[in-house]
């Protein structure tokens, strides 16, 4: 990526101005850089490929907008599906016996208690959740990075991506590892100076703001590292194309 010169950015971005011939050049682009997301086949494949692609050359680095304190609205809490027994229990007991699992390309299998999460370094950020539906809402994300806790773990070098779940059944998303280490993305357990409520994903919820709200998951139960995500679902990267939505959900 370091090696992309000025010259190449500046063709990438002339791709998207010219239709179909724009679509190809960027295709062919994304493929020689790697960037090509998992949902790249079917009808609509050569847009999210030139979406996902021109957005990480562009704006790999980039930060989401963070707003004032005063700019915090009323948040907005979408219908949440029935969370199961055990859900109900781990609540009753003050989620002391939730714990979260990140696995897979990493030195060691790690468990990380909601007490252990509490106490490392703590980020917080006043960034806009946006929901592909149209509503919107600024608030308060207390957490800590996803990259602090994948660093506990031992990332392995050739990681690619990370996978991650909820406790409800058949949700789950995942991100690259430009979304996953960059330091907005909180495992978050606070929001707006207090406990993350249920409703929007308590105990732990993932926050990824560079994307729409579907890629931030509630009630965040696992982190798998991979470098390969045709062996997850039905190996379009998640849940949501599955649904079709996009893998790719960048703002």
């Amino acid at each position: 990526m370091s090696n992309l010169s000025r010259r190449k950015l500046v063709t990438t971005g002339l791709a998207a101005t010219f239709g179909a011939s724009g679509l190809a050049l960027g295709d062919i682009l994304a493929r020689r850089y790697g960037l090509i997301p998992p949902d790249s086949g079917g009808w609509y494949g050569p847009g999210e490929t030139l979406t996902y692609a021109a957005h990480r050359l562009l704006t790999r680095n980039s930060m989401a907008r963070e707003f004032r304190r005063d700019q915090i609205s009323t948040p907005f809490a979408n219908d949440v599906g029935r969370l199961g027994e055990d859900f109900k229990q781990l609540q009753a007991g003050a989620f002391a016996g939730w714990n979260l699992i990140v696995d897979g390309m990493v030195a060691r299998t790690t468990s990380f208690s909601l007490a252990e999460i509490r106490s490392f370094p703590r980020r917080s950020h006043i960034t806009q959740i946006s929901c592909e539906e149209g509503w919107s809402y600024i608030a308060e994300w207390i957490g800590v990075p996803l990259s602090h806790l994948l660093k506990l773990a031992g990332i392995d070098s050739r990681a690619r991506y990370v996978v991650y779940r909820s406790i409800q059944r058949d949700w789950w998303e995942s991100i690259d590892m430009a979304d996953a280490l960059h330091p907005q993305t909180l495992v978050t357990y606070g929001m707006n100076g207090a406990d993350l409520p249920v409703p929007f994903g308590g105990p732990v919820r993932l926050r990824v703001p560079r994307q729409l709200g579907y890629k931030s998951v509630k009630y965040l139960t696992s982190v798998t590292v991979t470098d390969d995500l045709k062996r997850f679902g039905k190996g379009l990267g998640s849940a949501s194309p599955e649904g079709g939505y996009a893998w790719y959900a960048g703002m």
